[in-house]
């Protein structure tokens, strides 16, 4: 049996006339965010995007904060390596750090950086 073409995701459907909805383009002009918001969004997600952040990121999930040497160790990474992407992750304000004498502890900058990738985890697992 085979499927309706109509029925799969891959299918793209388009409008058979053209007809101009004011009221909703209005309200999209109204309620979309300028251009330098939404760069910022766009490169937030660019940086959630590599797997090794997002590895860190689900790391400092579980614990109030983690040393260099203990995410190297989970993600079997050098120091360095996770040094660079920490880099990148703090210069996008998703992990901060403090310093205990030669010890530097990471965790996440805040709530909204877990709850982020606990929507996106729902996403991609709902079936």
């Amino acid at each position: 049996m085979s499927k309706d073409k109509n029925t799969t995701k891959d299918n793209i459907e388009v409008c058979q006339t053209i007809e101009i909805h004011e009221d909703i383009i209005k309200k999209v002009h109204e309620n979309t965010p300028d251009e330098n918001t939404l760069n910022k969004l766009s490169d937030l997600f660019k940086v959630i995007g590599d797997k090794t952040r997002m590895k860190i990121l689900y790391a400092l999930m579980q614990v109030e904060e983690m040393c260099v040497c203990d995410i190297s160790v989970v993600l079997n990474k050098t120091t360095s390596a996770i040094s660079h992407q920490l880099r990148v992750l703090r210069q996008a304000d998703l992990v901060k750090y403090r310093k205990e004498g030669k010890v530097v502890y990471y965790s996440l900058n805040d709530e909204h950086v877990k709850e982020l990738i606990e929507v996106g985890y729902i996403h991609v697992t709902e079936k």
